[in-house]
């Protein structure tokens, strides 16, 4: 058998994080079956899917680097093969045309409440008396009434459900739309899903779907029902917890790949192994391996996680995520170092990829003030000397490299007998504009020396205007 996965959003917001994490076990399942994975967008709720949450779907599944092998399908361009076995059922009378109006619907759901029962359709037009109907009908799929349907679920187990508990389906509304539990079946029946990876929150709709199934005598799929995430709080996730949409996670400054590494433990192990590669994900992933309870989501451990990758993962696949953070915050790259360079000495500094273009711009850019208690403590009368001094022993350097700056740095503090820090910090305020940097020696070597000169005259100007105030 050839596994065949798929993972199926209803394009009403954005691609949460319960949505991601079940779209990487559905794809790495395949994956590690040499199967195929599918994406399919279930469009149906046609006045709450938006062109925009499209987007923004195909977008985050393409940041996290989930490409599909076929797809994306969209259900509302395949309503003409939904109605056709919508019409196979009527024709096998294994579907009816129902005819009760809403008030009907809701004062029989209010007295099954009142009288303790499980509110459900009670077959009134089940015999078919309303199938010479032609018009406000809705269309309803023959349950069958007696025995159940077992789920042989890959997560949980054995799921036994009473066919005395569902009642008839509706599968086409009045107004010619199949509904979203119809569609779902002829689309896994048509793009030969094999395994239907999705939340615990779609268990309610499995045995209905696979008693639908089973009346079009097509394959049943496997299962896997994965729980929820929770908040660190123990509530479901939502807004109140931070980010949950992953696109706001590239905003913030993370890696997919650190993502990808917290969303497969969440809910996934694999010994005390903590950190994974895609290809590691690959070859250790099985859906018997995910657990049953719902898993907490906490930021702590995926910031730790994206100082990880920042740090280890190769400078140049580092650079291609960063660039997009220095753009959005209007550094142009092309005039300075290489930003493979900067990464290389920041990376160890920060937490996001975010924070890595917020403390890299003068990189790129002359600042525009000091760093207001940077400059207090360093920029005063008693550095003027170290400042002119070692300005002149740069501009005298035959080779501009970290080593060469190092031993001018050291020249200077021995020519004027004064401690390291007394010359490289009111440097470093003065070529950075603040006091925070990482070495200094590789700090001015990513510059000219043009602009560190520039910039010593600066802050020798900043000086002479602070003692003559």
């Amino acid at each position: 058998m050839t596994v065949v996965t798929r993972f199926a959003p209803s394009p009403t917001g954005y691609l949460h994080v319960g949505g991601a994490r079940t779209a990487l076990y559905s794809w790495l399942y395949a994956k590690s079956q040499g199967g195929e994975f599918v994406l399919r967008i279930e469009d149906t709720d046609i006045e709450r899917s938006t062109q925009g949450a499209i987007d923004a779907i195909l977008e985050g599944m393409e940041w996290l680097g989930l490409t599909w092998d076929d797809g994306p399908y969209y259900q509302t361009k395949r309503f003409d093969r939904y109605k056709s076995f919508v019409q196979q059922l009527l024709d096998e009378d294994k579907a009816y045309k129902c005819t009760c109006s809403r008030e009907r619907l809701d004062a029989l759901r209010e007295q099954q409440m009142a009288d303790g029962e499980k509110p459900k359709y009670d077959g009134k037009c089940r015999a078919g008396g309303a199938n010479g109907a032609t018009s406000d009908f809705v269309i309803r799929f023959k349950n069958p009434e007696q025995g159940s349907v077992v789920i042989n679920d890959h997560i949980r187990g054995n799921i036994e459900i009473n066919n005395s508990e569902l009642d008839d389906l509706i599968i086409q509304r009045s107004d010619g739309v199949p509904t979203y539990n119809f569609c779902v079946v002829i689309d896994d029946w048509d793009m030969k899903i094999s395994h239907v990876v999705r939340g615990e929150d779609h268990i309610n709709n499995t045995p209905r779907q696979i008693n639908i199934l089973n009346a079009l005598g097509a394959p049943v799929p496997e299962y896997a029902h994965v729980s929820m995430i929770l908040g660190d709080d123990g509530k479901k996730l939502s807004k109140r917890h931070g980010a949950v949409s992953v696109m706001q996670y590239r905003d913030d400054g993370f890696l997919p790949q650190a993502l990808l590494n917290y969303l497969v433990r969440l809910g996934w192990s694999h010994g005390d192994q903590e950190i994974f590669s895609i290809e590691e994900m690959i070859e250790h992933f099985s859906l018997d391996g995910i657990g049953q309870s719902a898993s907490a989501f906490n930021t702590e451990k995926l910031i730790w996680l994206n100082q990880h990758y920042i740090k280890t993962m190769p400078v140049s696949e580092v650079a291609e995520y960063a660039k997009w953070h220095f753009e959005q915050q209007g550094i142009d790259t092309s005039n300075g170092p290489s930003l493979e360079s900067v990464i290389a000495i920041q990376a160890d500094r920060v937490k996001t990829l975010k924070e890595l273009a917020e403390i890299s711009r003068y990189f790129y850019e002359e600042y525009q003030e000091f760093d207001a208690n940077a400059a207090k403590k360093h920029l005063r009368p008693v550095a003027q000397e170290a400042l002119e001094l070692i300005k002149t022993k740069l501009s005298e350097l035959t080779f501009w490299t970290a080593e060469t700056i190092h031993q001018a740095i050291n020249a200077t503090a021995e020519e004027l007998e004064v401690g390291m820090g007394k010359v490289g910090m009111p440097l470093r305020v003065a070529a950075t504009g603040s006091g925070n940097s990482p070495s200094l020696d590789v700090t001015l070597e990513l510059l000219s020396f043009e602009q560190v000169a520039q910039r010593i005259d600066k802050a020798l100007e900043f000086i002479a205007n602070r003692a003559n105030s």
